[in-house]
């Protein structure tokens, strides 16, 4: 690849097929948000996310297998894929037992604190990936538009419920993280399934060590519901659409396609109205007007 042919896929916008393909991305995260909530009391937290790993781990394995992609050769991608392996798994660490402490409301908010840092990171390690003043205003009016479906948060009166805010606010910080190391690496140049796998299998120890540390276990044997909810979390949600989001991450801006996740939580909304009748208040119309004007803002050509 050209070094020209490198800093077009650095700045890339994405053309309507990659938008329609991260819209789905971020609906089928959305609805994962719900499966996460109808599995918790039967499958803790730390719990599914280690199981997802380990299986996916297995399924996208088996996928290289049978496609012929390498995963064993010297191609200079051990130590960051390690370092984005670690990150992954900090940030799930934080988001799933930072959500026993906070709100799931002030959590969505400190999380998608996270294109934030993704954008302000890209200063440093992408230089050529830079926003210029119309696209900070477009991901200002996103996330003004989170603000406005989930509300401001109020002071932390709880010492558990600051904790909890900060664990998010980690998360955030390890997401963006792990976003940068594979876009600024060795990664962004092999297939997105190994960039996948490396997450996958460092991520599982930790996430293991973390569920018994915090006292996690199966208290009984999971409904089917719960069940049905992690295998679409494992099948569907890491082993096809985080693969997906690593290939499209590897051809075009990551700045920009990280500002795309400010759709996740409100399509986590519209799905909790769905499939658990949670109400839909009358400012989501304008949440989603604010996302929606924010991400044409942030994705048109400087």
């Amino acid at each position: 690849m050209s070094s020209g042919s490198s800093s077009h896929h650095v700045t890339r916008r994405l053309d309507p097929l990659a938008a329609a393909i991260v819209v789905v991305l971020c609906l089928s995260w959305g609805v994962n948000q719900v499966a996460v909530k109808l599995a918790i009391h039967d499958i803790p937290p730390l719990i599914q996310s280690t199981i997802r790993s380990i299986v996916a781990s297995l399924i996208v394995a088996a996928w290289c297998k049978a496609r012929g992609i390498p995963l064993l050769m010297r191609d200079g991608t051990l130590l960051p894929g390690l370092a984005a392996g670690v990150c992954f798994g900090i940030e799930f660490i934080c988001i799933f037992q930072g959500l026993a402490y906070t709100t799931a409301t002030r959590a969505v908010l400190f999380i998608y604190l996270a294109p934030f840092f993704v954008v302000l990171g890209a200063r440093i390690f992408l230089p050529a990936d830079r926003f210029g003043a119309a696209q900070w205003l477009g991901l200002g009016l996103s996330f003004a538009g989170m603000m406005v479906a989930f509300g401001l948060p109020t002071p932390a009166l709880d010492p558990r419920q600051a904790i909890g805010d900060v664990m998010m606010v980690g998360g955030a910080v390890f997401w963006s993280a792990t976003t940068l190391i594979i876009k600024a690496s060795s990664l962004n140049r092999v297939p997105a399934e190994k960039v996948m796998l490396y997450q996958l299998v460092v991520s599982i120890p930790m996430l293991a060590a973390a569920a018994l540390l915090f006292g996690q276990r199966i208290e009984h044997m999971p409904s089917a519901l719960a069940i049905g909810s992690l295998v679409y979390q494992t099948v569907w949600v890491v082993s096809v659409t985080f693969v997906v989001w690593f290939a499209l991450m590897a051809r075009y801006s990551a700045n920009r396609l990280s500002a795309f996740s400010f759709l996740t939580p409100l399509f986590g909304v519209a799905a909790g109205h769905l499939l658990l009748g949670e109400p839909l208040t009358p400012a989501f119309a304008a949440a989603v007007a604010l996302v929606a004007t924010g991400l044409v803002l942030v994705n048109r050509t400087r």
